[in-house]
């Protein structure tokens, strides 16, 4: 089962009652020993994001969820 990371919305308050959560988990082959080179996976509503384990508020990409199935398909078939 993965585990969830959730981050809240930079634009939101402790008062805020009306804050955004995005639930990010870590890629069933990522390592927590040694050096891990790792992504973070987040599904909300109209995308998937995608971001480095090891630079969380760093740059991120974002697929719509056609383009994520795409992506996945492909790297499943890819030769290394």
């Amino acid at each position: 089962m993965a585990e969830f990371t959730w981050f809240k919305s930079s634009y939101s308050t402790n008062e805020d009652a009306a804050c955004v959560e995005i639930a990010w988990h870590k890629s069933s082959y990522s390592s927590n020993e040694g050096p891990a080179e790792c992504v973070e996976v987040a599904e909300i509503t109209a995308a998937v994001l995608v971001r480095d384990s090891k630079d969380k508020g760093g740059p991120h990409l974002t697929f719509s969820p056609d383009g994520w199935q795409a992506f996945v398909a492909f790297a499943a078939t890819a030769e290394v």
